[in-house]
Parts: C-alpha cells; structure tokens; sequence
C-alpha cells in the first residue's frame, strides 16, 4: 500500500520559513517525479514544485514561489522536501505531496502564515 506522509506546517508570521517534508511508503521512490502543491480556501489546487526522479534533479517552480522555495529530495530515505523562505500571508494553504507515476496524494498539511 502507498503512502505519502506529509509533516512540518504549521503557523508562522510573515517573512519567516518552514521546511514540509513527505516521507513515501511503499514505492519505488527513486523512480517517481515528486511535487508539492497547494489549495487555498476557495481556490483550485496549484502546483507549487516538482523534482525530478533523481536526488538533485531537475526541477520546475510556480512563478509566485521563485526565489523563496525550494523543492529537494533524499532518495536513500525516500523523502521530498520543500523549504519555503520569506513566506507571505498569501502562501496560506494547504500543501500537499504527490506523485506522479500513480497519481499519489498526501493527506495535506496545513500552512498557515499571519501578517
């Protein structure tokens, strides 16, 4: 059975940083394409970041994450990272794992920053 284990939202004030982390079980995790999207209240779910199979592959960024997150991933523990920095009150959302051969999803995690 597959599982995607998000952890490290949580509350902070703008201009400050967390790092999510998303621990796959399950899967040949050095295989998939892993991303990182989000889901504010009231809007559609967006990506935010993805990387590519290999640890320090290729990877892509929203226009509105650029230079503020980073997107990174461990192979030998299976786990994909997202550091985000300088965070705005605009990047409240829920942030979910996924992969992408399986079309797998996280249960999401909870980002939430105060102005």
């Amino acid at each position: 059975q597959v599982q995607l284990v998000e952890s490290g939202g949580g509350l902070v004030q703008a201009g400050g940083s967390l790092r999510l982390s998303c621990e796959v079980r399950g899967m040949v995790f050095s295989l998939n394409a892993m991303g990182w999207y989000r889901q504010a209240p009231g809007k559609q779910r967006e990506l935010v970041a993805q990387i590519s199979p290999v640890s320090g592959g290729v990877t892509t960024y929203a226009d509105s994450i650029k230079g503020r997150f980073a997107i990174s991933r461990d192979n030998a523990k299976n786990t994909v990272y997202l550091q985000m920095n300088s965070l705005k009150p605009e990047d409240t959302a829920v942030y979910y794992c996924h992969a992408e051969r399986g079309n797998y999803w996280g249960q999401g995690t909870q980002v939430t920053v105060s102005s």
